[in-house]
């Protein structure tokens, strides 16, 4: 993959919010860095593909129930969506993100592409369609446990067609998010991922939650020209119809050269090849857990474009998703990247690296 890095990674953020070498000795470069040092510029450190919408979160109310109307402790109106809060968060982080995506012509579509501009995401290829409604997510949080209702709108219309090939080319690396809601993208979806990867960029993708419980549209296709693959642990068993993770993960690993799986709280696993690492989840004052595994996505994704080893990278993304959960909505704990500096380097200070064991024979 051509990746310049040394051994151990200990970065944080300077006094104008982009992210500098904390320690010398051993230490990776940077994506900004490299970029100075090796091969041809690069505009972008990523192009994200994927979904936008409006989210709803109402906080702590009992169950709803037909006829009745029940009362919420807290809301709040923000944005979300897996693509949407990846692009922000990894943003947030420092990286140059282009956001590639599709909201409707309409007040909710304004303010969404308000809050995105927030963060400079280039937004030259975002299409703002006038046939139809910005998509919506009401989250209902019942500590612990939520659920979602979710009117698609422009969530599923992001075309292989609205993907310039030529962007593409302007970046190091491609994420897809939530792909079982893309379904104008599906059909495309190899074609986009095979084009990328012949372009040199590197690729990551999360599926989410496939609401037919199908667990394919494609995917099989896809996954020979993904290098790091991002579910959860229950994704993870679905699209393996496996019921152990290790032989999910051991399946996954055959075809994408890095699998990482997110466990909530008990952390993550990462395969990749032979290797198998595990990271326990970082203490934090939960709240809600809205974006927390799109968030650990953009650290991961972060720290590999930086070159980062595996182990730091895996490291980093569980210090991001620690932090998603102490705020309401997928990107409020990323809104000041001051805030985001003293956590994570406190965090990274506490916490040791991901442990490596051998794959276990099956």
């Amino acid at each position: 993959m051509g990746r310049a890095w040394l051994a151990r990674a200990l970065v944080g953020l300077d006094d104008h919010g982009n992210w500098m070498v904390k320690e010398v000795g051993n230490l990776t470069l940077l994506a900004s860095e490299r970029d100075r040092t090796a091969g041809p510029m690069k505009k972008l450190d990523v192009v994200v593909c994927g979904e936008v919408n409006a989210e709803l979160i109402l906080w702590n109310h009992p169950f709803p129930e037909l006829e009745k109307e029940k009362l919420a402790e807290r809301m709040l109106f923000t944005f979300g969506g897996s693509s949407a809060i990846f692009a922000y968060n990894l943003a947030a982080l420092g990286a140059k993100v282009g956001f590639v995506t599709v909201l409707g012509k309409d007040a909710l579509g304004d303010y969404l592409f308000k809050r995105l501009r927030e963060q400079k995401i280039d937004l030259r290829h975002l299409r703002r369609s006038r046939n139809t409604p910005t998509g919506i997510t009401v989250t209902m949080f019942m500590p612990p446990h939520k659920s979602m209702v979710t009117c698609t709108g422009t969530i599923a219309a992001l075309r292989l067609r609205d993907i310039p090939f030529d962007y593409l080319r302007s970046a190091r690396h491609l994420h897809v998010g939530c792909f079982f809601l893309q379904k104008n993208l599906q059909a495309g979806a190899a074609t986009l991922f095979r084009r990328a990867k012949k372009l040199g960029l590197t690729t990551s993708l999360d599926t989410n939650w496939d609401p037919s419980e199908q667990w394919d549209s494609g995917l099989k296709a896809i996954l020979p020209h993904v290098d790091i693959f991002l579910p959860n642990e229950d994704e993870a068993l679905r699209i393996t119809a496996e019921r152990d993770l290790h032989r999910a993960l051991d399946a996954l690993a055959k075809i994408v050269p890095i699998v990482v799986v997110k466990r909530g709280e008990k952390g993550a696993v990462l395969g990749a090849g032979a290797r198998v690492m595990e990271a326990p989840a970082l203490p934090a004052k939960f709240l809600e857990s809205t974006g927390a595994g799109d968030t650990f996505d953009a650290g991961f994704v972060f720290r590999f474009v930086g070159g980062a080893p595996l182990e730091e990278c895996l490291r980093f993304a569980n210090a991001c998703g620690a932090l998603a959960v102490t705020g309401l909505g997928g990107t409020t704990a990323f809104a000041a990247r001051k805030n985001v500096k003293v956590f994570l380097e406190r965090e990274l200070r506490r916490h040791p690296s991901a442990t490596e064991r051998p794959r276990e024979e099956r």
